[in-house]
């Protein structure tokens, strides 16, 4: 009889784990989502552009923020959204580094003339999905 009461607890603890890893595939899914949401979920600043955005009117193409690394360095691009309105590029702080495009010469200020073609580890940040009219 001494040794039913260890195989109780072993079978207990037996089952308990087995529970406790039945996550199926979608709810293993899901975690992973919300895990790569939070890690891409911006904060801060760019939050409050983003609400800045999301305030205006639906630009034609609409705005997007994607973070690359750009010299070595993350960075966040705001897409141009129309005609003279310049692409922007902010550092991690919310600092604009530069307006690689657009502007009226459709060139931007010259302070990144090389972002578009040396930017890397394009992540698509936020769009704008609302209807353009």
């Amino acid at each position: 009889m001494p040794l039913l009461k260890p195989v109780k607890w072993a079978l207990a603890f037996s089952v308990m784990i087995a529970s406790a890893s039945c996550r199926t595939t979608e709810e293993r899914a899901v975690v992973t989502t919300e895990v790569e949401q939070e890690r891409d979920t911006p904060t801060g600043w760019l939050s409050e552009l983003i609400r800045e955005l999301e305030q205006e009117d639906v630009a034609n193409p609409p705005a997007k923020v994607y973070r690359y690394t750009y010299n070595e360095q993350e960075v966040y691009y705001l897409t141009s959204r129309c005609c003279d309105v310049p692409a922007r590029v902010y550092d991690t702080d919310g600092n604009l580094l530069c307006e690689p495009e657009g502007g009226i010469t459709g060139e931007g200020d010259g302070r990144c003339p090389d972002f578009l073609d040396t930017r890397t580890n394009e992540t698509l940040i936020w769009e704008d999905k609302r209807e353009y009219n």
